[in-house]
């Protein structure tokens, strides 16, 4: 909480629902994304993202619907995860595991937990691992398929539709770069996902009987890279080489997606050393001028603000955010310490990069009403 202490003199924009706002403003950039002049890379589809707030910093062809291979398994390790009873041994489905390409290795009768398919998926792709988990949770691979899209347009994707859980070629089977980073960018936020992600390799328990097995992550990044955290691989022949990756250096987490990308390790390092070097984590407190806020029905004419939110905001060199402060232009009395007001949005280039709640930082009550006889004493 910081303390905010000069006049807000100007009529200030009354806030509607900033979510509303803040999912309107994702859709027209999602439609909108023009590529990166200054800097190329050799990929169908590409797209740099500062995973805390969803900026786009780099963008190549970043709304092309591209076969996206197994970095499929995001989503669907996503919504295994999200599952209950994570932990619980089952019998695999015999037909689900018999399925073509990358494996963790199931055959029909094992045993399996929702948490040893989703390590399955994450560290060797395993398209069994993906199989497997799409039919214990609804049946069959197409109404899974049917819960994918449901998800995949909750978190914005408008570019993407899924037909498999596990990234193999099908009709209409595509994600553009964009909507696979926002994907990365909510996955990562579950923590579970983070973690195995993050993982060079793990050992989980399953088959028939159920015994350990080590898992070794394909995601090549993560030992080769200072900072990677994950967070998958992908290919087929159709749609090349797919990698979705994220780091985290000095306080800044950045998301890049490749897209049909024959040289993906080394534009990942490129991209990575790129943006890390052009971005800082830099304090909003000092972003922020002080604000208080007229209160009518009060003891004291203004109420003094304070921001809660991000403490931290990546930015370019020489960058300075615009702000747009939605707050009515005066609040009613009586007003409670730390009483939500309105909200403080930073935007480059058009782009929210922080939203911060405002909130009171002191409580007024309201001016005390005079008694019968005050009024008519005067005092």
């Amino acid at each position: 909480m910081r303390r905010l202490t000069a006049v807000l003199a100007a009529v200030l924009l009354v806030a509607g629902c900033f979510w509303g706002a803040f999912a309107q403003d994702r859709a027209t950039v999602a439609q909108t994304i023009p590529d990166t002049l200054d800097f190329s890379v050799d990929a169908k589809g590409a797209v740099v993202m500062d995973a805390q707030n969803g900026r786009v910093l780099f963008a190549k062809n970043a709304n092309g619907r591209l076969p996206m291979a197994s970095t499929t398994k995001i989503l669907t390790a996503l919504m295994t995860l999200e599952q209950p009873d994570l932990y619980r041994q089952f019998q695999v489905d015999g037909q689900a595991v018999q399925v073509e390409g990358s494996s963790m290795g199931l055959r029909p009768g094992d045993q399996a937990s929702l948490w040893a398919l989703a390590c399955g998926m994450l560290l060797p792709s395993g398209n069994d691992a993906a199989q497997a988990a799409a039919v214990k949770i609804d049946g069959t691979i197409e109404a899974f398929a049917q819960r994918m899209n449901q998800r995949a347009q909750e978190i914005g994707m408008e570019d993407s539709h899924f037909v498999t859980p596990s990234g193999l070629d099908a009709p209409e089977h595509y994600a553009s770069a964009y909507d696979m980073a926002l994907l990365a960018r909510e996955a990562l936020q579950n923590p579970l996902f983070a973690w195995i992600c993050s993982q060079t390799s793990l050992e989980v328990s399953y088959g028939d009987p159920p015994a350990p097995h080590q898992l070794t992550n394909h995601n090549r990044l993560l030992r080769e890279y200072p900072g990677a955290v994950g967070v998958k691989t992908g290919y087929t022949k159709k749609a090349g080489r797919c990698l979705v990756s994220a780091a985290q250096q000095e306080g800044v987490t950045l998301i890049v997606v490749t897209l049909g990308c024959p040289d993906d390790w080394n534009t990942h390092h490129a991209l990575y050393d790129r943006y890390f070097a052009r971005l800082t984590a830099t304090s909003t407190e000092g972003l922020l001028p002080a604000l208080r806020l007229p209160v009518a029905g009060a003891e004291g004419a203004w109420v003094e603000l304070a921001c809660e939110g991000p403490e931290t905001v990546a930015l370019l060199e020489g960058e300075t955010p615009e702000i747009e402060y939605q707050l009515p232009p005066f609040v009613w009395a009586p007003v409670e310490k730390g009483q939500l007001l309105g909200w403080a949005v930073l935007r480059c280039d058009g782009q929210p990069v922080a939203r911060l709640a405002v909130k009171a930082n002191e409580g007024l009550p309201a001016r005390k009403k005079p008694s019968l006889w005050e009024r008519l004493t005067g005092g």
